[in-house]
C-alpha cells in the first residue's frame, strides 16, 4: 500500500464516509494514470495514527541492548532516532504521499526477553491523515535496532535465522475536525 493509499487511505477513508467501497481507486485518473489525491478542499482536522510493529532477536541479543552493551552504541536512543526522522520524510520515500506538518511524534520502546516491541504515535494538524508516518516510524525504528545488532544476530554463514521484523499494523486512528 503507497503512502497515498495509506495518506490517501486516509483520504479514501475519510471518502468512504460518503462513498461505497467499490468506488474507483482514488491515485488513478480516468486513463488509469497515478496522481496525488487533491485535499485541498478538505477541511482541516486534528489527527492522530498510531503504529507498531516488533523485532525478534536472540536472548543474549536482547540482553547486550538492555545493558548497553552493543559496540555500536545505544540502540534504543539511535532507534528513537531514526524513528522519529522516518516520520518526518515519509513523504520524500512513499510516492504521492502529502507532505504534512508533523507536531508531535512518539515513541515507545517495550523490551522482552525474546524480542523489542516499537510503538510510534504522530500527530498532525491538516487535510490528511499520519497514519503512514506512524508505519514508517515504527519500520525504519525497527530495522535501525536490525542495523545496531546485526552483527551479534548473523550466524556461521552470515544469515539471521532467528531475527525477523513481524506484526507491523496501525494501531488507532483517529481524527477530529476542527471548527
Amino acid at each position: 500500500m503507497s503512502d497515498d493509499d495509506a495518506h490517501d487511505d486516509r483520504d479514501e477513508d475519510d471518502a468512504h464516509d460518503d462513498h461505497d467501497a467499490d468506488d474507483d481507486l482514488t491515485h488513478t485518473d480516468d486513463a488509469g494514470d497515478v496522481q496525488m489525491v487533491n485535499v485541498g478542499d478538505k477541511p482541516d482536522s486534528s489527527r492522530r495514527a498510531v503504529a507498531r510493529g516488533t523485532i525478534h532477536l536472540t536472548e543474549s541479543t536482547v540482553e547486550a541492548v538492555r545493558g548497553n552493551g552493543v559496540k555500536k552504541g545505544d540502540v534504543l536512543a539511535t532507534a528513537r532516532v531514526g524513528a522519529v526522522q522516518a516520520v518526518k520524510h515519509t513523504w520524500e520515500t512513499i510516492p504521492m504521499c502529502h507532505q504534512i506538518p508533523i507536531t508531535n511524534v512518539d515513541t515507545d520502546f517495550s523490551v522482552f526477553d525474546d524480542r523489542i516491541d516499537l510503538e510510534v504515535a504522530v500527530e498532525t494538524t491538516g487535510k490528511t491523515g499520519c497514519e503512514m508516518e506512524a508505519l514508517e516510524g515504527v519500520t525504519t525504528g525497527l530495522n535501525v535496532v536490525w542495523d545496531m545488532v546485526k552483527a551479534a544476530e548473523k550466524d556461521a554463514t552470515g544469515g539471521y535465522p532467528s531475527t525477523r521484523i513481524t506484526d507491523v499494523e496501525v494501531v488507532t486512528k483517529e481524527k477530529t475536525v476542527l471548527e
